[in-house]
């Protein structure tokens, strides 16, 4: 077993990062927390810090504002870490595409800093919390 599937076989400790979000998908991500999803039976749990983090949740398209700090949250995260692009606005900047603030989504500015970057994409506006459930457990087997 190589070293990146030996750090995610266990449970899963996820920072969760917004960045120009509008945020409904901090409030569907807030859902995942109440006892009808309870995620933390899966393994999964919100951490308060990036340094503590084995997964990064990021939320909203990048804004020229917002992308240093999501490069500086990305490098403090110890490696190997797993990158959720959650919504459609951090899979691919959704609505605010080619607004004049936004430098991109989230696997393009990540990708910039590290080319091997993990990245799991949960589409939707806002994303259901069944379908972050799902897609991080199936970004966890590709792994």
């Amino acid at each position: 077993m190589n070293i990146l599937k030996k750090s995610f076989k266990k449970s899963i400790w996820v920072f969760h990062l917004s960045t120009a979000a509008c945020n409904n998908c901090d409030i569907e991500v807030l859902e995942l927390l109440t006892p009808r999803y309870d995620v933390e039976r899966f393994g999964i749990k919100l951490v308060g810090s990036p340094r503590h983090a084995d997964a990064l949740l990021v939320c909203g398209s990048v804004n020229a504002h917002a992308k240093p700090r999501l490069i500086e949250v990305y490098r403090q995260t110890p490696k190997p870490c797993l990158v959720i692009a959650f919504g459609s606005c951090g899979c691919s900047s959704g609505i605010f595409r080619g607004s004049y603030s936004v430098v991109g989504p989230v696997d393009k500015v990540l990708k910039e800093v590290d080319p091997e970057v993990k990245i799991v994409y949960v589409p939707g506006c806002p994303p259901k919390p069944e379908a972050m459930i799902e897609g991080i457990i199936m970004g966890l087997g590709a792994i």
